[in-house]
């Protein structure tokens, strides 16, 4: 498949855009407002040692690979793990400190790719140096921060729980009342 990369890419805009709403969901279901946050993401420690200790595992066995792994690529490995995980860890922080996952994930997931290509950019300049960087490019930074900010600024609120309509008067009610006279 010539675009199999594009598919994985959107498979990974689709879970990281669900994790911040079930980690959130998570965090409130443990029924703990003190704790909650670390009951979850004790639980998101377990998921990543299932879907990324198991399964590469799993795979480095079935297709016969040789166990050599340089320092250099499990140091950076292990430091990714680790960025990652406090990353994540800071999302459960900022929920609970009442950030809402719409407003939270607008601005990780705005903020991470300027990290990304600035720190991209820091490690490998660009060739040519830094002024062969193209006007397209700066624009695409601006406009991510802008993003982030409007969907920030401008989310929806949610619907909430409409109100109850009038009812009947309860039967308690109409007891207390007084009865009007017979004709």
């Amino acid at each position: 498949m010539p675009q199999a990369w594009l598919l994985f890419a959107l498979m990974t805009v689709l879970f990281w855009g669900l994790y911040g709403v079930l980690l959130h969901g998570g965090q409130l279901g443990m029924g703990d407002p003190v704790n909650g946050r670390y009951k979850a993401f004790l639980w998101v420690g377990v998921a990543y040692f299932l879907a990324a200790v198991l399964a590469p595992l799993i795979m480095l066995i079935v297709t016969g690979s040789d166990w050599r792994m340089p320092g250099r690529g499990v140091g950076l490995s292990l430091l990714a793990g680790l960025v990652g995980a406090i990353g994540a860890f800071g999302v459960l922080l900022a929920f609970g400190a009442k950030g809402s996952p719409a407003v939270v994930m607008s601005i990780v997931f705005a903020g991470a790719p300027i990290v990304n290509a600035l720190v991209a950019m820091a490690w490998h300049p660009p060739a040519g140096g830094w002024s062969a960087i193209r006007w397209p490019f700066v624009l695409g930074i601006v406009l991510a921060a802008c993003g982030g900010t409007l969907v920030t600024l401008y989310k929806p609120t949610p619907g909430g729980t409409k109100k109850p309509a009038a009812t009947a008067p309860t039967d308690a009610a109409n007891a207390a009342a007084p009865t009007p006279p017979s004709a």
